[in-house]
């Protein structure tokens, strides 16, 4: 009885063992997850198919044995502002064109200086390449928004069709008007994007208040005409959303995935 139990007991082991070790299948997994503040093990983000992380602090050996289960890997990187955690904000601060918003760590930076934009793309994405990520998840386009001159939206460009012209995936989040203008200037989306990373579509952050809320109907209206204006044309679409009330998360799984856009809802604005 006892060496019954025992077989038994082993042959449970190794079949949980078994499962464990093969990881959850690509069905089994969430499509998407975004997490910026995340400097743990990638094993823990097992459950999705593609992430979005802040590779400076990986490894190109963590990062290939996290794809060679399976997984996509993004990187965030930041063209728009600068961040004072940074090793090299001390490099770049004479460019600092203002205070940004809500994050009192970074400044907006200038994009259209040929010194910031050559660090961009010659040293930081490089760097980034060289640990085998599968794209670039950009951030802070929304300089122009802030900053609206030719020479930044110029600047802009510039870094983006480089990182485009590297082959990997260019998800721009956010940068809205940057990419309606550089489109109304002539320009086409797919020289300086493979896709949109879109945040608060039908959420939306009470910065003074610390909570989340739904967003505004004209603010989801405009937001849902611009994806679906380039969505039309062939662009990759994400909804990165914040929120904790189960009707708006309902309201956004039916939106994707009605329009088949991929989404993430996270309970924190750290995205940790």
């Amino acid at each position: 009885m006892r060496k019954r139990m025992i077989a038994t007991w082993f042959m449970a082991a190794l079949f949980t063992f078994i499962l464990c070790s093969c990881g959850r299948s690509d069905s089994e997994r969430q499509p998407y997850g975004v997490f910026l503040s995340f400097t743990e093990d990638l094993n823990q983000l097992e459950d999705y198919s593609t992430v979005v992380i802040d590779a400076q602090y990986y490894s190109a050996d963590d990062i290939s044995a996290f794809r060679d289960k399976g997984h996509l890997v993004y990187s965030y990187i930041n063209v728009g502002s600068l961040e004072d955690f940074r090793d090299y904000s001390d490099e770049f601060k004479d460019l600092a064109l203002g205070e940004y918003e809500h994050w009192d760590e970074e400044v907006w930076v200038d994009v259209s200086n040929q010194r910031w934009q050559n660090f961009v793309i010659h040293d930081l994405a490089a760097s980034l390449l060289e640990k085998g990520i599968d794209g670039f998840f950009v951030d802070n386009c929304d300089v122009y928004y802030n900053y609206p001159s030719k020479e930044n939206l110029d600047g802009l460009s510039t870094i983006l069709k480089a990182l485009v012209n590297t082959g990997k995936n260019v998800l721009i989040n956010g940068g809205d008007v940057f990419l309606d203008r550089y489109c109304e200037n002539g320009g086409h989306w797919s020289d300086v994007i493979t896709g949109i990373n879109q945040e608060t579509v039908f959420s939306e952050i009470l910065w003074d208040e610390h909570r989340f809320s739904a967003a505004d109907a004209e603010d989801t209206q405009y937001f849902c005409d611009y994806l679906d204006r380039y969505a039309r044309q062939g662009a990759d679409i994400y909804l990165l959303e914040y929120t904790t009330d189960s009707a708006v998360k309902e309201k956004i799984e039916t939106y994707c995935r009605e329009k088949g856009y991929t989404w993430y809802i996270s309970d924190s604005i750290e995205l940790d």
